[in-house]
Protein backbone atom coordinates (compact mmCIF):
# COMPACT_ATOMS: atom_id res chain seq x y z
CA UNK A 1 0.00 0.00 0.00
CA UNK A 2 1.26 3.86 -1.21
CA UNK A 3 0.57 7.10 0.39
CA UNK A 4 1.27 10.02 -1.51
CA UNK A 5 0.56 14.15 -1.80
CA UNK A 6 0.37 16.89 -4.02
CA UNK A 7 0.29 20.52 -2.52
CA UNK A 8 0.73 24.08 -2.65
CA UNK A 9 1.24 26.05 0.54
CA UNK A 10 2.15 29.47 1.57
CA UNK A 11 5.76 28.78 1.48
CA UNK A 12 5.27 27.56 -2.32
CA UNK A 13 3.19 29.06 -4.10
CA UNK A 14 1.43 33.36 -4.73
CA UNK A 15 -2.14 33.99 -3.54
CA UNK A 16 -3.07 34.05 -7.05
CA UNK A 17 -2.19 30.79 -7.65
CA UNK A 18 -3.50 29.03 -4.46
CA UNK A 19 -7.04 30.44 -5.35
CA UNK A 20 -7.32 28.50 -8.78
CA UNK A 21 -6.96 25.63 -6.40
CA UNK A 22 -9.21 26.67 -3.19
CA UNK A 23 -12.04 23.88 -2.87
CA UNK A 24 -15.51 25.62 -1.07
CA UNK A 25 -16.80 22.85 0.85
CA UNK A 26 -19.78 22.56 -0.93
CA UNK A 27 -17.06 21.77 -4.04
CA UNK A 28 -15.37 18.58 -2.18
CA UNK A 29 -17.71 15.68 -2.87
CA UNK A 30 -17.83 16.57 -5.98
CA UNK A 31 -14.19 16.92 -6.23
CA UNK A 32 -13.13 14.31 -5.36
CA UNK A 33 -15.55 11.98 -6.93
CA UNK A 34 -13.81 13.54 -10.19
CA UNK A 35 -10.63 12.50 -8.95
CA UNK A 36 -11.15 9.03 -8.11
CA UNK A 37 -12.97 8.21 -11.56
CA UNK A 38 -9.76 9.67 -12.99
CA UNK A 39 -8.12 6.22 -11.99
CA UNK A 40 -8.85 2.67 -13.85
CA UNK A 41 -8.64 2.09 -9.68
CA UNK A 42 -10.08 4.38 -7.65
CA UNK A 43 -7.53 5.51 -4.87
CA UNK A 44 -8.57 6.95 -1.17
CA UNK A 45 -8.52 10.49 -1.52
CA UNK A 46 -9.07 13.64 0.61
CA UNK A 47 -8.83 17.32 -0.20
CA UNK A 48 -7.03 19.93 2.55
CA UNK A 49 -7.87 23.59 1.08
CA UNK A 50 -7.41 26.33 3.48
CA UNK A 51 -6.03 30.00 2.73
CA UNK A 52 -2.75 28.80 3.31
CA UNK A 53 -2.81 25.72 1.32
CA UNK A 54 -4.23 23.12 -1.36
CA UNK A 55 -3.40 19.57 -0.81
CA UNK A 56 -4.69 16.24 -1.91
CA UNK A 57 -3.90 13.34 0.13
CA UNK A 58 -3.90 9.76 -2.00
CA UNK A 59 -3.82 5.95 -0.83
CA UNK A 60 -3.20 3.32 -3.55
CA UNK A 61 -1.54 -0.12 -4.34
CA UNK A 62 1.06 1.92 -5.82
CA UNK A 63 1.60 5.83 -6.18
CA UNK A 64 0.89 7.51 -8.88
CA UNK A 65 1.64 10.67 -7.76
CA UNK A 66 2.33 12.05 -11.70
CA UNK A 67 -0.88 11.26 -12.38
CA UNK A 68 -2.22 13.01 -9.47
CA UNK A 69 -0.31 16.11 -10.19
CA UNK A 70 -1.95 16.61 -13.89
CA UNK A 71 -5.25 15.89 -12.52
CA UNK A 72 -4.68 18.80 -10.35
CA UNK A 73 -3.10 21.03 -12.80
CA UNK A 74 -6.52 20.50 -15.06
CA UNK A 75 -8.64 20.89 -12.27
CA UNK A 76 -7.08 24.34 -11.10
CA UNK A 77 -6.87 25.18 -15.19
CA UNK A 78 -3.03 25.53 -15.65
CA UNK A 79 -0.21 23.29 -16.96
CA UNK A 80 1.20 20.85 -15.24
CA UNK A 81 4.81 22.33 -15.70
CA UNK A 82 3.59 25.59 -13.95
CA UNK A 83 2.01 23.63 -11.15
CA UNK A 84 5.19 21.23 -10.49
CA UNK A 85 7.06 24.76 -10.00
CA UNK A 86 5.08 25.33 -6.88
CA UNK A 87 3.84 21.70 -5.94
CA UNK A 88 5.38 19.21 -3.33
CA UNK A 89 5.17 16.00 -4.46
CA UNK A 90 5.87 13.27 -0.91
CA UNK A 91 5.29 9.69 -0.72
CA UNK A 92 4.73 6.90 1.82
CA UNK A 93 6.73 8.16 5.26
CA UNK A 94 7.02 11.55 3.99
CA UNK A 95 3.37 12.19 2.95
CA UNK A 96 2.70 10.85 6.59
CA UNK A 97 5.02 13.30 8.24
CA UNK A 98 3.41 16.03 6.44
CA UNK A 99 0.37 15.33 7.56
CA UNK A 100 1.41 15.00 11.06
CA UNK A 101 3.57 17.90 11.12
CA UNK A 102 0.07 20.20 9.52
CA UNK A 103 -2.10 19.10 12.09
CA UNK A 104 0.48 19.73 14.75
CA UNK A 105 0.97 23.07 13.65
CA UNK A 106 4.30 22.96 12.18
CA UNK A 107 3.74 24.06 8.94
CA UNK A 108 1.30 26.65 9.36
CA UNK A 109 2.20 30.11 8.50
CA UNK A 110 1.68 30.73 12.72
CA UNK A 111 3.60 28.22 14.00
CA UNK A 112 1.76 26.19 16.30
CA UNK A 113 -1.86 28.07 15.52
CA UNK A 114 -4.53 25.22 16.39
CA UNK A 115 -7.34 26.51 13.72
CA UNK A 116 -5.76 23.82 10.94
CA UNK A 117 -6.74 21.16 13.28
CA UNK A 118 -10.19 21.72 12.72
CA UNK A 119 -9.68 22.08 9.26
CA UNK A 120 -8.15 19.12 8.75
CA UNK A 121 -10.78 17.35 10.90
CA UNK A 122 -13.47 18.97 8.16
CA UNK A 123 -11.60 17.75 5.32
CA UNK A 124 -11.37 13.96 6.70
CA UNK A 125 -15.38 13.81 7.50
CA UNK A 126 -15.77 15.21 4.29
CA UNK A 127 -14.00 13.36 2.53
CA UNK A 128 -15.60 10.10 4.88
CA UNK A 129 -18.91 11.15 4.29
CA UNK A 130 -17.83 11.46 0.10
CA UNK A 131 -16.91 7.54 0.22
CA UNK A 132 -13.72 8.52 0.01
CA UNK A 133 -11.51 7.84 3.08
CA UNK A 134 -10.38 4.24 3.02
CA UNK A 135 -8.78 2.55 5.88
CA UNK A 136 -5.04 3.58 5.05
CA UNK A 137 -5.96 7.27 5.38
CA UNK A 138 -8.04 6.76 7.86
CA UNK A 139 -5.88 5.47 9.93
CA UNK A 140 -3.26 8.07 8.80
CA UNK A 141 -5.52 10.74 9.60
CA UNK A 142 -6.58 9.46 13.24
CA UNK A 143 -3.27 9.16 13.93
CA UNK A 144 -2.24 12.84 13.10
CA UNK A 145 -4.92 14.00 15.47
CA UNK A 146 -3.48 11.96 18.33
CA UNK A 147 0.01 13.10 17.46
CA UNK A 148 -0.84 16.90 17.34
CA UNK A 149 -3.17 16.06 21.03
CA UNK A 150 -0.30 15.12 22.09
CA UNK A 151 2.10 17.79 20.54
CA UNK A 152 -0.20 20.60 21.90
CA UNK A 153 -0.64 18.67 25.40
CA UNK A 154 3.00 18.27 26.00
CA UNK A 155 5.06 21.08 24.44
CA UNK A 156 4.63 24.98 24.09
CA UNK A 157 4.30 24.88 20.22
CA UNK A 158 1.65 27.57 20.34
CA UNK A 159 2.50 29.80 23.57
CA UNK A 160 2.18 33.46 22.52
CA UNK A 161 1.36 32.89 19.35
CA UNK A 162 0.46 35.45 17.07
CA UNK A 163 -2.50 35.24 15.11
CA UNK A 164 -4.07 36.56 11.78
CA UNK A 165 -6.58 38.18 13.51
CA UNK A 166 -4.14 39.70 16.19
CA UNK A 167 -2.04 40.74 12.98
CA UNK A 168 -5.22 42.98 11.28
CA UNK A 169 -5.15 44.33 14.89
CA UNK A 170 -1.62 45.38 15.04
CA UNK A 171 -1.30 46.71 11.15
CA UNK A 172 -5.10 48.62 11.96
CA UNK A 173 -3.40 50.16 15.28
CA UNK A 174 -0.28 51.46 13.18
CA UNK A 175 -2.65 53.22 10.91
CA UNK A 176 -5.48 54.69 13.33
CA UNK A 177 -4.34 56.27 16.64
CA UNK A 178 -7.36 55.41 18.32
CA UNK A 179 -9.09 51.91 17.40
CA UNK A 180 -12.05 53.21 19.09
CA UNK A 181 -12.68 55.76 16.94
CA UNK A 182 -13.38 53.86 14.00
CA UNK A 183 -16.18 52.29 11.82
CA UNK A 184 -15.92 48.56 10.81
CA UNK A 185 -17.27 46.18 8.48
CA UNK A 186 -16.67 42.56 8.15
CA UNK A 187 -17.38 41.04 5.20
CA UNK A 188 -18.63 37.15 5.47
CA UNK A 189 -19.58 35.25 8.66
CA UNK A 190 -17.29 32.55 8.92
CA UNK A 191 -14.74 31.21 11.67
CA UNK A 192 -11.96 33.70 10.26
CA UNK A 193 -14.47 36.56 10.45
CA UNK A 194 -15.60 35.51 13.71
CA UNK A 195 -12.19 35.47 15.33
CA UNK A 196 -11.05 39.13 13.50
CA UNK A 197 -14.01 40.43 15.05
CA UNK A 198 -13.65 38.96 18.45
CA UNK A 199 -10.04 41.03 18.59
CA UNK A 200 -11.58 44.01 17.48
CA UNK A 201 -14.36 44.46 19.48
CA UNK A 202 -11.76 44.16 22.37
CA UNK A 203 -10.69 47.67 20.99
CA UNK A 204 -14.37 48.82 21.00
CA UNK A 205 -14.81 50.28 17.88
CA UNK A 206 -17.11 53.27 17.34
CA UNK A 207 -19.41 51.01 15.14
CA UNK A 208 -19.05 47.33 13.47
CA UNK A 209 -21.44 45.91 10.61
CA UNK A 210 -21.60 42.58 9.11
CA UNK A 211 -21.67 41.86 5.62
CA UNK A 212 -22.80 38.82 4.58
CA UNK A 213 -24.76 36.28 2.03
CA UNK A 214 -26.84 34.81 3.91
CA UNK A 215 -28.33 37.77 6.26
CA UNK A 216 -29.27 35.30 8.96
CA UNK A 217 -26.02 34.17 9.51
CA UNK A 218 -24.68 37.78 9.78
CA UNK A 219 -27.17 37.85 12.27
CA UNK A 220 -26.47 35.60 14.24
CA UNK A 221 -22.69 36.85 14.55
CA UNK A 222 -23.87 40.63 14.71
CA UNK A 223 -25.68 39.26 17.88
CA UNK A 224 -22.17 39.05 19.69
CA UNK A 225 -20.68 42.25 18.87
CA UNK A 226 -23.67 44.81 19.11
CA UNK A 227 -23.17 44.86 15.43
CA UNK A 228 -25.32 45.52 12.30
CA UNK A 229 -25.95 43.36 9.49
CA UNK A 230 -26.60 44.45 5.60
CA UNK A 231 -26.47 42.53 2.79
CA UNK A 232 -23.32 41.87 0.31
CA UNK A 233 -25.46 44.12 -2.48
CA UNK A 234 -25.46 47.48 -0.09
CA UNK A 235 -21.42 47.42 -0.14
CA UNK A 236 -21.07 49.58 -3.38
CA UNK A 237 -23.47 52.06 -1.47
CA UNK A 238 -22.07 52.11 1.85
CA UNK A 239 -18.59 50.96 1.64
CA UNK A 240 -17.61 55.00 2.18
CA UNK A 241 -19.22 55.05 5.80
CA UNK A 242 -16.38 52.79 6.96
CA UNK A 243 -12.32 52.85 7.60
CA UNK A 244 -11.68 49.63 8.07
CA UNK A 245 -12.96 46.45 6.17
CA UNK A 246 -12.20 42.89 6.95
CA UNK A 247 -13.07 40.08 4.63
CA UNK A 248 -13.17 36.82 4.44
CA UNK A 249 -15.62 35.12 2.46
CA UNK A 250 -15.94 31.42 -0.23
CA UNK A 251 -17.06 33.54 -3.30
CA UNK A 252 -15.03 32.86 -6.25
CA UNK A 253 -15.12 36.03 -7.37
CA UNK A 254 -13.92 39.42 -5.99
CA UNK A 255 -16.79 41.04 -3.85
CA UNK A 256 -15.09 44.75 -3.97
CA UNK A 257 -13.78 46.08 -6.76
CA UNK A 258 -11.64 49.08 -7.84
CA UNK A 259 -14.38 51.01 -9.12
CA UNK A 260 -16.36 50.98 -5.54
CA UNK A 261 -13.45 51.37 -3.79
CA UNK A 262 -12.47 54.66 -5.51
CA UNK A 263 -16.01 55.85 -5.41
CA UNK A 264 -15.80 55.51 -1.45
CA UNK A 265 -12.69 57.29 -1.52
CA UNK A 266 -14.11 60.27 -3.11
CA UNK A 267 -16.99 60.55 -0.17
CA UNK A 268 -14.56 59.97 2.09
CA UNK A 269 -12.86 63.28 0.86
CA UNK A 270 -9.70 60.57 0.65
CA UNK A 271 -9.39 60.05 4.29
CA UNK A 272 -7.50 56.51 4.98
CA UNK A 273 -8.86 53.20 4.54
CA UNK A 274 -7.41 50.11 5.92
CA UNK A 275 -8.57 46.67 4.38
CA UNK A 276 -7.66 43.23 4.91
CA UNK A 277 -8.96 40.64 2.26
CA UNK A 278 -8.03 37.28 4.35
CA UNK A 279 -9.78 35.48 1.21
CA UNK A 280 -8.32 32.85 -1.15
CA UNK A 281 -9.58 33.45 -3.74
CA UNK A 282 -9.32 37.62 -3.43
CA UNK A 283 -12.72 39.16 -2.05
CA UNK A 284 -10.69 42.32 -3.02
CA UNK A 285 -9.61 42.97 -6.31
CA UNK A 286 -5.56 43.30 -6.42
CA UNK A 287 -5.74 46.62 -8.04
CA UNK A 288 -7.30 48.22 -4.88
CA UNK A 289 -4.02 47.79 -3.18
CA UNK A 290 -2.74 50.60 -5.96
CA UNK A 291 -4.82 53.37 -4.62
CA UNK A 292 -3.40 56.51 -2.88
CA UNK A 293 -5.12 56.20 0.31
CA UNK A 294 -5.60 52.54 0.62
CA UNK A 295 -3.44 50.10 3.13
CA UNK A 296 -4.39 46.76 2.05
CA UNK A 297 -3.35 43.68 3.01
CA UNK A 298 -3.71 39.78 2.12
CA UNK A 299 -3.14 36.64 4.14
CA UNK A 300 0.63 36.71 2.86
CA UNK A 301 1.33 40.06 3.27
CA UNK A 302 0.93 39.20 7.45
CA UNK A 303 3.30 36.56 7.53
CA UNK A 304 5.75 39.07 8.75
CA UNK A 305 3.80 40.51 11.30
CA UNK A 306 2.89 37.13 12.41
CA UNK A 307 6.55 35.84 12.70
CA UNK A 308 6.94 37.93 15.30
CA UNK A 309 8.02 35.88 18.43
CA UNK A 310 8.74 32.84 15.95
CA UNK A 311 11.93 32.77 17.85
CA UNK A 312 10.79 32.20 21.51
CA UNK A 313 8.68 29.00 20.67
CA UNK A 314 11.68 27.70 18.36
CA UNK A 315 13.08 25.39 21.69
CA UNK A 316 9.61 23.91 21.49
CA UNK A 317 9.66 22.37 17.50
CA UNK A 318 12.49 19.58 18.80
CA UNK A 319 10.29 18.16 20.77
CA UNK A 320 7.03 17.96 18.89
CA UNK A 321 9.27 17.03 15.72
CA UNK A 322 10.32 14.19 18.03
CA UNK A 323 6.58 13.18 18.70
CA UNK A 324 6.12 13.22 15.41
CA UNK A 325 8.85 11.01 13.92
CA UNK A 326 7.39 8.42 16.90
CA UNK A 327 3.81 8.56 15.16
CA UNK A 328 5.63 8.39 11.37
CA UNK A 329 7.29 5.41 12.83
CA UNK A 330 4.16 3.75 14.05
CA UNK A 331 2.60 4.24 10.85
CA UNK A 332 4.80 3.01 8.70
CA UNK A 333 5.06 -0.13 10.57
CA UNK A 334 1.42 -0.48 11.02
CA UNK A 335 1.70 -0.03 6.74
CA UNK A 336 3.88 -2.51 6.51
CA UNK A 337 1.92 -5.21 9.14
CA UNK A 338 -1.12 -4.96 6.98
CA UNK A 339 0.98 -5.84 3.91
CA UNK A 340 0.89 -9.79 5.19
CA UNK A 341 -2.47 -9.37 7.05
CA UNK A 342 -3.76 -11.35 3.49
CA UNK A 343 -1.25 -14.34 3.37
CA UNK A 344 -1.93 -14.80 7.08
CA UNK A 345 -5.80 -14.86 6.91
CA UNK A 346 -4.56 -17.13 3.74
CA UNK A 347 -2.67 -19.42 6.55
CA UNK A 348 -4.57 -19.43 9.23
CA UNK A 349 -7.82 -20.60 6.77
CA UNK A 350 -5.37 -23.29 5.01
CA UNK A 351 -4.40 -24.73 8.90
CA UNK A 352 -8.30 -24.73 9.71
CA UNK A 353 -9.23 -26.82 6.50
CA UNK A 354 -6.48 -29.15 7.30
CA UNK A 355 -7.67 -29.41 10.89
CA UNK A 356 -11.32 -29.85 10.26
CA UNK A 357 -10.47 -32.50 7.72
CA UNK A 358 -8.56 -34.08 10.51
CA UNK A 359 -10.60 -34.14 13.40
CA UNK A 360 -13.73 -35.40 10.97
CA UNK A 361 -11.80 -38.13 10.68
CA UNK A 362 -10.98 -38.47 13.75
CA UNK A 363 -14.51 -38.93 15.11
CA UNK A 364 -15.23 -41.32 12.16
CA UNK A 365 -12.36 -43.74 14.14
CA UNK A 366 -13.97 -43.14 17.48
CA UNK A 367 -17.80 -43.50 16.07
CA UNK A 368 -16.41 -46.98 14.46
CA UNK A 369 -15.11 -47.64 18.33
CA UNK A 370 -11.40 -47.62 17.52
CA UNK A 371 -8.79 -46.77 20.08
CA UNK A 372 -8.63 -43.38 21.74
CA UNK A 373 -4.91 -43.30 22.51
CA UNK A 374 -4.70 -44.80 18.72
CA UNK A 375 -7.14 -42.50 17.18
CA UNK A 376 -5.37 -39.16 19.08
CA UNK A 377 -1.63 -40.86 17.40
CA UNK A 378 -3.29 -41.20 13.91
CA UNK A 379 -4.72 -37.23 14.46
CA UNK A 380 -1.12 -36.27 15.50
CA UNK A 381 0.34 -37.73 12.70
CA UNK A 382 -1.67 -36.86 9.99
CA UNK A 383 -1.43 -33.00 11.11
CA UNK A 384 1.97 -33.06 11.06
CA UNK A 385 2.18 -34.17 7.72
CA UNK A 386 0.20 -31.89 6.46
CA UNK A 387 1.92 -28.62 7.79
CA UNK A 388 5.21 -30.14 6.96
CA UNK A 389 4.49 -31.26 3.19
CA UNK A 390 5.37 -28.04 1.65
CA UNK A 391 8.69 -27.63 3.30
CA UNK A 392 9.95 -31.22 2.96
CA UNK A 393 8.81 -30.95 -0.86
CA UNK A 394 10.92 -28.07 -1.10
CA UNK A 395 14.07 -29.67 0.83
CA UNK A 396 14.14 -32.51 -2.03
CA UNK A 397 13.37 -30.79 -5.09
CA UNK A 398 14.77 -28.00 -7.40
CA UNK A 399 18.68 -26.97 -7.33
CA UNK A 400 21.16 -25.99 -4.91
CA UNK A 401 20.21 -22.64 -4.51
CA UNK A 402 16.60 -23.72 -4.22
CA UNK A 403 17.20 -26.29 -1.21
CA UNK A 404 19.39 -23.48 -0.08
CA UNK A 405 16.58 -21.20 0.30
CA UNK A 406 14.12 -23.53 1.63
CA UNK A 407 16.71 -24.83 4.05
CA UNK A 408 17.37 -21.16 5.70
CA UNK A 409 13.36 -21.16 5.88
CA UNK A 410 13.06 -23.74 7.39
CA UNK A 411 15.49 -22.58 9.96
CA UNK A 412 13.51 -19.63 10.35
CA UNK A 413 10.34 -20.67 10.92
CA UNK A 414 10.46 -24.35 12.40
CA UNK A 415 14.08 -25.06 14.03
CA UNK A 416 14.52 -21.46 15.68
CA UNK A 417 15.55 -21.31 19.65
CA UNK A 418 12.56 -20.60 21.74
CA UNK A 419 13.44 -17.52 23.90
Amino acid sequence: MAVWTIGINHTTAPLDLRGRFAFGTEQLAPTLHALRQAFSRSPEAAIVSTCNRTEVYCAGDESESERTLDWLARTGGVSPAVLRAHAYTLENGLAARHAFRVASGLDSMVLGEPQILGQLKDAVRAAEQAGALGSTLGQMFQRSFSVAKEVRSSTEIGAHSISMAAAAVRLASQLFEDLGQIKLLFVGAGEMVELCATHFAARNPKAIAIANRTLERGERLAAQFGATVMPLSDIPLRLHEFDAVISCTASTLPIIGLGAVQRALKLRRNRPMFMVDLAVPRDIEPEVATLQDVYMYTVDDLAGVVQTGQASRQAAVAQAEAIVDAGVKSFMQWIDHRGTVPLIQQLSAKAEDWRSVEIARARKMLARGEDVDAVLEAFGRALTQKMLHGAMSQLHAGDAAERARASAAVQQFFLRKER
